[in-house]
């Protein structure tokens, strides 16, 4: 992957990928799959002089639903968003 360092307070998200099957084995079309919404922390900023960066590379994280923007780099699917979008990390 290209070397990306986001700046401020903005971390670099790899979701992660959606279920395609349910329990039962039936098959969910892309289109019907919900957006997914915990992924892993990629590369972080450095945070700014009002807010501390507190997450790191390797975290596990959830965020809303409609967090972050959506970029694609080498054919994979990535998340931009503000540390304060991250709604918590996973132990």
């Amino acid at each position: 992957m290209a070397n990306i360092k986001p700046l401020a307070d903005r971390v670099l998200v790899r979701p992660v990928a959606a279920e395609t099957t349910t329990k039962a084995g039936i098959i969910i079309p892309d289109n019907a799959k919900e957006k997914p919404l915990k992924g892993e922390v990629i590369a972080v900023g450095n945070g700014t002089k009002d807010e501390q960066m507190v997450l790191k590379a390797g975290d596990q994280v959830l965020y809303g639903k409609y967090a972050g923007t959506e970029i694609e780099i080498e054919g994979d699917k990535l998340l931009i968003m503000r540390q304060s979008d991250v709604l918590a990390v996973m132990e």
